[in-house]
């Protein structure tokens, strides 16, 4: 599979404020929040997460799909990476967030098979 970016996201402390910047910039639309905090954009085609819980950083990022995440995170460590979010299955995915050696955050995920 080639690595494709397919999804971004944007972290915020403060997500009605982010919600109500990008929906009117954009004309986005927010689901509904789930449990996690997590808010779908536009359907399927990204995210926007209540950081507060996590320490309240804000981000935008895009998401990479690839086979293995667990190899992925290898392989960006390896060239100079470090991790921003470590290693997350939350059963209908896997995904981790890094940092390029210049500081970017991006995303790499794969989704699951179902059983």
């Amino acid at each position: 599979m080639a690595a494709i970016v397919n999804y971004f996201e944007i972290g915020s402390p403060d997500p009605d404020a982010a919600r109500n910047f990008y929906g009117s910039l954009f004309e986005w639309t927010f689901g509904e929040p789930s449990p996690a905090s997590y808010r779908m954009v536009n359907g399927d085609k990204g995210g926007l997460w209540d950081t507060t819980s996590l320490g309240g950083n804000a981000w935008a990022i895009f998401y990479v799909q690839v086979d293995d995440v667990k190899a992925a995170i290898a392989e960006a460590e390896s060239l100079g990476a470090s991790v921003a979010v470590p290693f997350v299955d939350n059963g209908a995915i896997e995904f981790a967030h890094l940092l390029d050696p210049q500081g970017n955050r991006f995303g790499v995920w794969r989704p699951k098979q179902s059983a």
